[in-house]
């Protein structure tokens, strides 16, 4: 009897995009006929949405940055992949990738996805330290899983040498679609930013760009729907025509009720929140950083593109969309067409699933009943 191979995903990231990442790899694994756990810290969305669904959650208690506390958590991870008896271990993101990479050291085949590179997120010490560790635990990572060309370029530019595979977002277009509401009335334009109050998401930016837009487009609204670190210090920076929705357990209503929906970020691999929000029919504004050209329908770029931190071109790019109904319209249309051909996430979980037969050394099979159609690979 032939037994599926078991994925221990590892995230230490339990809000926001690598979160959804991980819920719904684990969802389209399952379906696919893997047997899959995931190692992460109790607390949060991630493991609510899990065990919600009656997914295998294996308690991992992690802190978000590295410190003292390493060494201890790497223990714990290297306990529960012994007890776990994975096949195949899948990290997401820096701090799990850190981790699980110390904890395998390569005994178990080991995925490493970064979904943005540490090394552009910190302040210059602790980026030379990240880029050390990148460019070292390369070697203990069987792939390397980029979700950009853009964001494999960056590595490899910055001297990590590993075995790379990009498999671009994708996100699940049933769910995210137009539905032909507004779920929020608004009385003049309405922007709307989906992603965590932090640093990397570039939301002083965009308040920083915000009270020319506001002159400019009589009745502007605009709406920070996430929370983070970072909650306090833009309440305070924000005109009265910002509002801060905090943390949405679905952002769809949002997408579908914005006229724009902008996401100014310093860095990313590739943001989920355009391509849900394109995936809604609404166009969207991102700045030139990693996976952004990637993400957009070809010859979109024109429209839908400024340099990161630069508070007027955003400003007047944005001025430009709400002014132009008719763009916006074709945008949304072409957006929606993009994501549904290229960014839909049943090709992205099955090009996973591709990785991961290669390195178990095992071929597909087709799985019978519901699943039928589907992927599986089975030992």
């Amino acid at each position: 009897m032939r037994v599926a191979p078991h994925i221990l995903h590892v995230a230490q990231s339990v809000e926001g995009g690598v979160a959804r990442v991980v819920t719904d790899l684990v969802a389209a694994q399952l379906a696919a006929g893997l047997r899959v756990s995931v190692a992460c810290p109790p607390a949060g969305t991630l493991a609510s949405a899990l065990r919600a669904a009656d997914r295998a959650v294996l308690p991992w208690e992690a802190t978000r940055a590295p410190g003292h506390r390493l060494p201890g958590e790497v223990r714990r991870l290297a306990r529960l992949v012994r007890g776990a008896e994975p096949d195949l271990v899948h990290a997401h993101s820096a701090k799990a990738g850190l981790a699980a990479r110390l904890a395998v050291r390569g005994t178990l085949p080991t995925v490493f996805q970064p979904h943005a590179w540490s090394f552009e997120a910190a302040d210059p010490v602790v980026a030379r330290l990240a880029l050390g560790w990148e460019r070292f635990g390369a070697r203990w990572a069987a792939r390397v899983v980029c979700v950009s060309e853009a964001e494999r370029r960056t590595g490899e530019r910055r001297g990590v040498r590993a075995p790379w595979r990009v498999v671009p977002n994708g996100v699940d277009t049933g769910r995210f679609r137009p539905d032909g509401t507004r779920a929020v009335t608004a009385s003049g334009p309405l922007v709307v930013c989906v992603g965590r109050l932090c640093r990397q998401k570039g939301q002083d930016v965009l308040l920083r760009a915000w009270p020319e837009v506001a002159r400019r487009v009589p009745g502007a609204r605009l709406v920070l729907v996430g929370d983070g670190p970072d909650a306090r210090a833009l309440r305070s920076a924000a005109p009265a025509s910002v509002e801060f929705a905090g943390a949405a357990s679905d952002a769809a209503p949002w997408y579908r009720a914005a006229d724009v929906v902008v996401l100014p970020s310093r860095w990313e691999g590739m943001a989920l929140a355009p391509l849900e929000a394109m995936a809604c029919g609404r166009p969207v504004l991102v700045t030139d950083v990693d996976g952004a050209r990637e993400s957009l329908p070809p010859g979109a770029g024109r429209d839908c593109l400024v340099p990161p931190e630069d508070p007027a071109a955003l400003a007047r790019a944005l001025t430009a969309l709400l002014c132009d109904e008719p763009l916006r319209a074709a945008l949304g249309v072409r957006g929606r067409a993009h994501v549904r051909a290229a960014h839909d996430l049943r090709h992205a979980a099955d090009a996973v699933t591709d990785v991961y037969r290669e390195l178990l050394g095992v071929p597909t099979a087709p799985v019978a009943g519901p699943n039928e159609g589907r992927k599986c690979i089975a030992t």
